[in-house]
């Protein structure tokens, strides 16, 4: 019989390893909260790409979380992404040229392509810029949706609406958690619970530094008009999805925003929606908007491997772009494959300090 492992969180990533490992044979109990994606996964923007990292390792690990997500999608069809692509001008002149020979420099698909090309591309898009670039392997998935296929295909115990309140320690080891109905043992468990993973920590005397990095997403009406790309102004990222929503971060550049506070949500939602109507000179209204906290460790960078005996981390932004590789390596290591050197830049080891 393979090894009882326990995760603790049903987002994008806890999901993706219970598949992994059900798969490998082990027996998965998966603990949540609340809901499944019912968090940072559920407020995601869903886009797969490495064209936006912090340093090389950081890209070869999200490139791995790409072509990790065609298996995934292979085996998993209900969770496949849209490999619609990427058309990026959010620099143009010498940040454009930069950011193309930069990524060409670490053997990213990258072309440049000019105004009529993109007219062809984008024919429902009326502003475009002289110029753009292109990263044809790039995707974007439903990570709620995606989540609930995973878990499903899993054919892992779920426990929604039962949080683990603190885990359990015996010589050193962790061997389980405890719920407000009882604990549950394991021979590992796994924390896949984002913002909430420093207070699991705490109490085995451990301190992990997140960032604090909340985001607004902002869903539109469906649209009577088809975008084809994901698109990156210099004011706006932003995707459609199959009912004709187009979903776009309330920020520029979101996903490198250092804002901690989101101080007037409903103002910048309203002007969000501004910049999408004079984008696409069309009248878009509003469906619903989310405010998620976005798991970001203290240097930025993912946290992912063994903390102490018997337990594991899985905790990061992007953890859409990254999901699947994660789950790969992490299930190989915890199954007994051997350390897997795409995680040897982000063991939790860096950051995990004892606590006064």
């Amino acid at each position: 019989m393979g090894q009882s492992i326990i995760i603790v969180g049903a987002g994008i990533i806890g999901a993706a390893l219970a598949f992994q490992l059900s798969r490998q044979g082990a027996k998965v109990t998966v603990f949540e909260s609340a809901t499944p994606a019912h968090a940072a996964s559920g407020r995601s923007f869903g886009w797969i790409n490495a064209s936006f990292y912090a340093n090389p390792a950081h890209h070869r690990l999200r490139v791995a979380g790409m072509q990790a997500w065609h298996r995934l999608a292979a085996a998993v069809p209900a969770a496949a992404p849209n490999w619609q692509g990427c058309l990026w001008w959010e620099q143009q002149g010498v940040g454009m040229d930069q950011m193309q020979s930069d990524l060409a420099a670490l053997g990213y698909p990258v072309d440049r392509l000019p105004q009529s090309e993109l007219a062809a591309l984008e024919p429902d898009l009326p502003h475009l810029p002289l110029h753009a670039l292109r990263f044809a392997t790039e995707a974007a998935v439903d990570p709620a949706a995606a989540t609930l296929a995973l878990l499903a295909a899993s054919g892992a115990t779920l426990h929604p609406g039962l949080a683990a309140t603190s885990l359990i320690q015996t010589a050193g080891h962790v061997t389980g958690i405890r719920t407000a109905i009882g604990p549950f043992k394991a021979d590992h468990v796994i924390l896949a619970t984002g913002t909430a993973t420093p207070g699991l920590l705490a109490p085995l005397g451990f301190d992990l530094p997140m960032l604090t990095r909340p985001g607004v997403l902002l869903h539109t009406r469906p649209v009577p008009f088809h975008l084809r790309h994901i698109i990156v102004t210099p004011e706006q990222e932003i995707r459609q999805d199959a009912a004709g929503r187009l979903l776009a971060p309330a920020s520029a550049h979101h996903q490198a925003d250092s804002a901690e506070t989101v101080p007037d949500p409903e103002g910048a939602v309203a002007a969000t929606l501004d910049r999408l109507r004079a984008l696409f000179a069309a009248d878009i209204a509003l469906d619903r908007f989310t405010i998620g906290h976005r798991p970001v460790p203290g240097d930025g960078l993912p946290v992912i491997g063994a903390a102490s005996p018997g337990l594991s981390l899985a905790v990061m932004h992007s953890g859409v772009t990254l999901a699947a590789i994660t789950a790969e390596a992490l299930a190989g290591e915890i199954i007994g494959q051997g350390d897997n050197p795409l995680l040897t830049d982000f063991r939790p080891s860096r950051l995990l300090r004892a606590r006064d």
